[in-house]
């Protein structure tokens, strides 16, 4: 079978005992009775939730090859009847065709008992791969499996560190390499080529055989998509076409730093002053307990009921307009559930927009030592509702931003209203959250005047997304964990369609002895600089870290690199307009522009800025010189004006003057002079 349309070409060739699926000239699949590509079968899986944390045990009951291949054509469409053979009984239908310029294959089961199924796509052993999701601790995924399931993404994330070991055995929060907020199953292969499951149960893709990838997941899924381009740019945006693009971003974000302050209208007032004395340039401020905050064990927590809180915010009100009549915008905090203690959650309570549990009851989240209903985002008219809160008391307040957090914690076992297991609305969660955002902002008319970032993420989030930060990195220098896992997060979920990222400045999570030192908030802030967002984070125990404005010197350094950001904004405003033209990310590999340089695709730790900027963040402590990856080309040095060719290059980077290039023959060569002089 040949099918040629919207220059896409699709090839199935009959040999013995099965059939070669090739899309413009790559081999998808290869099956032979010997080897099938098919099984299906049954399992029982078990899922514990410990304040977003899940242990996840699954017990394959049984795992059937599907030898037997009968292949009818049809209209431009092929239809495949896979069997094990044994009784002649068919399990599961293919149809396979070309829509859009997209190879569609559509999967029937026929048997309703089936839960489980794997597929196996051909591979070899040269291949790399990368996508599925925001992934933190890797880039190129081949050579391992990643489980698919939104989820906190652990402290630690790695199970030979103490502070993993720790978070274990304390809090069952631990996490490892593939954990993560924004899991998806997609992925893209150096073979130039895309892979897309539309499902939301729980999969793991295992990238590890040198052969073949192959695709677990929890149900039948409704369709594979496959889509090939000639180069990772046109692929890219051949992604972002399937998904949906982000919006741009509001002008205001590009005029400084948002600095996260907690601690009431007074403490934010000062710290504003002492910043701005210091030459800081600032776009906003970001104070996520507008709404008034608890203390647990874990540190400073929020009060989860979406108002302002007049105790800890006297005359906020006022101060928002006055705020803004001088250039800083106010952004505040929100997410999916709501406190049992606040008036939202009885207002929710008695309008039956809650979800419920087996018996009936409100289903009761514990997020560490305090408990929330969860908004049934599959009732419509608590979607309005919702949306209404955010409305009224956010955007009507005069907020012009906010995190909206969490999405990762709907239980397996709740109860929602639209009927469906809760097993396969966890993942779609995140994306019906955004959507909740997104259309509350639209309804606004605030779209390109609000931004509001989340971690979480799934299929669809693109379009609704307007901003993506990397979660709660611990506040050290892990590899998996710290400030250089920020990187690979922005690429990897660049490759998938979300090519806006940024990071809390500084990290977020401190404990079993993490204490953010100095010399680690003033490399982050350098890597800030050079992504589309800047803004810092206290961390959830303030006192435990060091501060933007604990000392002059951290003062003074922070104000350059804000001076820095606000000086290439016109650069990056172009590289954000492409993101929401195009879908081509900010942030990118090196591969995306030098395809034939075999070293760029297994680098990780730094990255394209645009086209014509190459920043490799110093991301361990106590360096004064840092080597880099520099692919064929004419690069300047941005610091000294040395230029270099290519190859590997130490060059001096004291605090403040991170490893950053810049083409030669760049058109933008006079902006990054100016930056380069200040």
């Amino acid at each position: 079978m040949q099918n040629t349309l919207l220059d896409t070409k699709l090839v199935i060739n009959k040999i013995e005992s099965g059939f070669e699926v090739y899309l413009n000239h790559v081999l998808l699949l290869r099956h032979t009775k010997d080897h099938p590509i098919l099984f299906v079968g049954r399992g029982e899986e078990k899922i514990d939730m410990y304040r977003g944390n899940f242990d996840i045990q699954d017990y394959v009951i049984e795992r059937i090859p599907l030898k037997y291949a009968e292949m009818n054509e049809n209209n431009n469409e092929c239809t495949i009847d896979f069997s094990n053979g044994d009784s002649g009984e068919v399990l599961l239908n293919l149809s396979m065709k070309i829509e859009k310029g997209r190879l569609k294959m559509d999967y029937t089961k026929k048997d309703v008992r089936i839960n489980r199924f794997w597929l196996r796509i051909a591979a070899n052993p040269d291949e790399k791969i990368y996508g599925c999701g925001e992934q933190l601790s890797y880039f190129n995924l081949r050579g391992k499996n990643f489980p698919l399931w939104t989820s906190e993404p652990g402290v630690g994330r790695n199970k030979n560190t103490y502070v993993t070991w720790q978070a274990d055995v304390k809090d069952k929060a631990g996490g490892d390499y593939y954990n993560t907020n924004f899991p998806q199953p997609t992925y893209v292969s150096s073979q130039k080529y895309y892979c897309h499951s539309e499902t939301t149960a729980y999969a793991d893709f295992d990238f590890r055989h040198p052969e073949f990838h192959e695709l677990q997941i929890w149900e039948v899924p409704k369709s594979l998509v496959f889509e090939t381009a000639e180069t990772y740019i046109e692929l890219v945006e051949k992604i972002s076409n399937l998904f949906g693009k982000q919006p741009e971003l509001p002008e205001w974000v590009y005029d400084g730093v948002i600095l996260g302050i907690q601690g009431g209208t007074e403490i934010v007032e000062k710290k504003l002053e002492k910043a701005l004395a210091a030459g800081m340039k600032i776009s906003g401020v970001w104070c996520q307990d507008w709404q008034g905050k608890r203390i647990t064990s874990f540190g400073k927590r929020l009060m989860w009921n979406w108002k302002w809180n007049e105790e800890e915010y006297p005359e906020l009100d006022k101060k928002i307009p006055e705020w803004k009549e001088n250039g800083i915008r106010f952004l505040g905090y929100i997410n999916p559930y709501v406190a049992i203690e606040g008036d939202l959650y009885k207002e929710a309570e008695e309008k039956g927009y809650l979800a419920l549990d087996n018996q009936g009851e409100i289903y009761l989240v514990d997020f560490g030592e305090f408990y929330c209903g969860v908004v049934d985002f599959t009732n419509e008219e608590a979607c309005e509702w919702y949306k209404q809160v955010i409305k009224e008391n956010m955007i009507d307040f005069g907020i012009d931003g906010w995190m909206a957090d969490f999405g990762e914690y709907l239980p397996t076992d709740v109860v929602l209203k639209n009927g469906v297991d809760a097993r396969m609305m966890h993942n779609a969660w995140p994306t019906m959250w955004a959507k909740i955002n997104y259309e509350a902002v639209s309804e606004a008319g605030k779209l390109g005047e609000v931004v509001y970032f989340m971690r979480a993420g799934y299929t669809g989030v693109q379009k609704y997304c307007t901003m993506l930060w990397g979660g709660d990195q611990s506040v050290d220098w892990t590899l998996d964990d710290g400030l250089a896992s920020v990187i690979p997060a922005a690429l990897s979920s660049g490759m998938i369609g979300c090519g806006l990222h940024h990071s809390d400045i500084g990290g977020y999570t401190s404990l079993h002895g993490n204490k953010r030192s100095k010399e680690l908030l003033m490399r982050w802030s350098e890597m800030g600089a050079f992504t589309p967002m800047m803004r810092t984070h206290e961390g959830n125990r303030p006192d435990d870290c060091f501060q933007f404005d604990d000392d002059q010197e951290s003062l003074e350094h922070l104000a350059r690199m804000t001076n820095i950001f606000v000086t290439l904004a016109p650069y990056t405003k172009s590289l954000v307009k492409l993101n929401s033209e195009r879908g081509i990310p900010v942030q990118r590999p090196l591969f995306m522009h030098y395809e034939k340089d075999e070293t760029a695709y297994d680098l990780k730790y730094q990255y394209l800025y645009g086209e014509d900027l190459l920043v490799a963040p110093v991301h361990q402590e106590k360096q004064s010189k840092w080597e880099v990856y520099l692919p064929e080309d004419k690069w300047v040095h941005l610091w000294s004006g040395q230029e270099y060719s290519g190859g590997y290059a130490a060059v001096e980077a004291p605090i403040g003057y991170p490893p950053v290039f810049y083409r030669k023959d760049s058109k933008w060569k006079e902006l990054f002079l100016k930056v380069s002089n200040i």
